[in-house]
């Protein structure tokens, strides 16, 4: 998957007027965790239940390497949309990766430390919003772009 390709997509995310700020970010940051193969995506609207944050976007990897790669992918497609991050906690090999954005809050987490953590069980009365599947790797509608940029690539 190119640069191009992400930053395209990202821009149409954040661009949506329906989605307004600062949903786009949250679901922007969806975006880029499902299609480097995140696991287990949600995003909360808890602009009514929290002081901290509007959203808060969670996500499991299957090790450290995919995490981290996850949360600077992150950081580098919306610090180009303008948006600043407070704080980044265990970019450096954790099981648990949190970017501050302020007005968005990004959990990254291995799949074993996310169950002991638990993050969910606090947010029961928080809404859950609902992330297209188009958002994931292994939708149908990255199979059929991946078709279309492989054609002529069929050598045998």
């Amino acid at each position: 998957m190119s640069q191009e390709f992400i930053d395209h997509e990202i821009s149409k995310i954040i661009d949506d007027k329906e989605l307004g700020y600062p949903r786009n970010m949250a679901m922007a940051s969806a975006w880029i965790l499902g299609n480097l193969k995140g696991i287990n995506l949600k995003v909360f609207d808890v602009s009514h239940t929290s002081s901290l944050s509007d959203y808060y976007v969670l996500a499991s990897a299957t090790n450290v390497t995919q995490a981290s790669a996850m949360a600077s992918e992150i950081v580098r497609c919306l610090r180009n949309h303008e948006l600043n991050f407070l704080s980044k906690e265990g970019v450096n090999g954790s099981d648990w990766i949190l970017l501050d954005a302020g007005d968005v809050i990004i959990h990254i987490f291995l799949e074993t430390a996310r169950e002991i953590y638990g993050l969910e069980e606090l947010w029961t009365e928080a809404k859950s919003i609902s992330i297209p599947q188009s958002y994931y790797f292994s939708s149908d509608g990255a199979e059929i772009a991946e078709k279309i940029e492989d054609k002529g690539r069929d050598f045998f």
